[in-house]
């Protein structure tokens, strides 16, 4: 993949190949993913549209989509809308259905939105993708992409729905796989969310397994860390030339540009002549208003007295620009014996135990990051951890349960206060709410719903606490299991 005069990149050229075929699922490597519009800029033909479909092509944002307007193309032989792809039967459709992002970070009412949005085909598909690296230009996220669509439209297939409905139903996501910007810009884990008439989607800040589920809601249970994460920390790293403040949560960490921090010891600590006499000079650049004229005749004070005035004047900024209203960790990031220095004249609460110490000044900050989420993962478990007790604590009395048939009606019924579920466990079945009859099935079946995504989003919006956890933090030897209310 090559780069233009402006620094854009653009797919590679080359001759066409074969497609492979995985459980009757076509699907498409990167190096048929350009050919079908290669074909027909270089040729000026228009293709069979069922080659299209095995060979749809991120455009180019300044491609001219009016360039093929008016020109003949090769006479096709008829066949009925059954044997078409849903390429080419989209092309009849009009579709005026927008495609919006939401931010993973749901409120509690677009949450409310997305989980009670009911159809007789609702598809969810969850793909990790990727924001740089061989992965980007091999044009892989697209590429999976595209096979979901393939594997979604098999599938529709199979259940009967008919070739117009589901051309309509996929059109956005063809005009999405398209949009060459859209695919150079993503986040970690990708989340989208179709029905007929309606699309969004999700950029996710962490990697996501690669799911998809048709049924008649949306399967929202990946989501939930996003929008339930409330714990964050301050990440501070310092050193005699600079301080960085990081603001980090459980899926990364971003700086913060804080204004009038200090940039080094040299930045507070001048020295100049006055009346011949030497005195140095604090607060030129800090948080202090004006200069502060320490040590007249005094002369020159040693390194630490410079560097304890650094120091203050870093944590005098950041209480005042940052931490004056905050109750979180502040982690300390430095040479060793800097931190035990800033401890000392530091005001701030909440500096955490442990801290990282080495020359940090050029520290990659994911590796940074992912230092500081290991040291602060007593911090991000410690809800969990209270919650697992308060379970046992309860665990001899009707307030607990680990039953599928007592937990699932609970969630519909709001009675679930804390509700724990097995990350990789899944639950299938339906529940009817007004009869109070549940039916579980050992797998999934069609029309079944995820019991467990069901339970999870009821206690959710019913003002319940969720944990998503491993199998081996589960509080009961069960898929599932509930502090009830009452």
């Amino acid at each position: 993949m090559g780069k233009d005069r402006e620094g854009k990149y653009h797919p590679p050229k080359g001759k066409p190949s074969g497609t492979t075929t995985q459980k009757g699922v076509t699907t498409t490597n990167s190096s048929t993913l350009d050919q079908q519009l290669e074909v027909e800029d270089k040729y000026d033909i228009q293709a069979d549209a069922d080659e299209i479909a095995a060979n749809v092509r991120v455009r180019h944002p300044n491609r001219n989509v009016d360039k093929g307007n008016g020109r003949k193309t090769p006479e096709k032989k008829s066949q009925s809308n059954k044997n078409k792809s849903v390429t080419e039967t989209f092309k009849a459709e009009s579709s005026n259905v927008s495609i919006d992002e939401l931010s993973p970070f749901l409120s509690k009412e677009g949450l409310q939105e997305i989980a009670n949005y009911t159809s007789n085909c609702c598809i969810s598909v969850y793909i990790p993708t990727h924001q740089s690296g061989v992965a980007v230009n091999e044009q892989m996220d697209p590429i999976a992409f595209k096979n979901a669509l393939q594997q979604i439209e098999s599938t529709l297939k199979q259940r009967q729905f008919d070739q117009p409905t589901i051309a309509r139903i996929l059109k956005p996501g063809y005009d999405l796989l398209r949009d060459e910007a859209f695919w150079y810009a993503l986040s970690p884990g990708l989340g989208l969310f179709i029905a007929d008439g309606y699309f969004k989607f999700m950029k996710l800040p962490a990697t996501t397994a690669e799911k998809i589920l048709i049924n008649t809601s949306f399967y929202l249970t990946p989501l939930v860390p996003f929008f339930l994460s409330k714990e964050y920390f301050y990440l501070l790293v310092i050193s005699k030339k600079q301080a960085k403040l990081f603001r980090a949560d459980n899926f990364g960490m971003k700086y913060i540009a804080v204004k009038e921090l200090p940039n080094g010891v040299d930045d507070v600590v001048h020295f100049e002549e006055k009346d011949d006499q030497k005195l140095f000079r604090t607060g030129s650049s800090g948080a202090g208003e004006g200069a502060n004229y320490h040590g007249i005749g005094g002369g020159k004070p040693d390194e630490k007295e410079n560097i304890s005035m650094y120091l203050e004047e870093v944590d005098e900024t950041l209480w005042k620009e940052i931490l004056h209203n905050e109750h979180v960790p502040l982690l300390l990031a430095g040479v060793e014996y800097l931190i035990p220095l800033f401890k000392k004249v530091s005001h701030y609460q909440y500096i955490w135990d442990k801290n990282i110490t080495g020359n940090l000044e050029y520290s990659d900050e994911q590796q940074l990051y992912r230092q500081a989420r290991e040291l602060m993962e007593p911090y991000f478990r410690e809800r969990l951890n209270k919650a697992k007790e308060t379970y046992g604590n309860q665990s001899a009395t009707a307030l607990t349960s680990s039953v599928v048939e007592d937990v699932i009606p609970a969630a519909y019924y709001a009675r679930i206060s804390q509700l724990f579920v097995d990350k990789d466990a899944q639950i299938w079945g339906t529940f009817d709410e007004q009869a109070n009859q549940l039916t579980v099935h050992e797998q999934q079946e069609e029309n079944n719903d995820s019991l467990m995504d069901k339970a999870v989003m009821k206690t959710i919006l019913n003002g319940g606490e969720v944990f998503i956890v491993d199998k081996e933090d589960m509080p009961a030897q069960s898929s599932i299991a509930a502090l009830m209310r009452y």
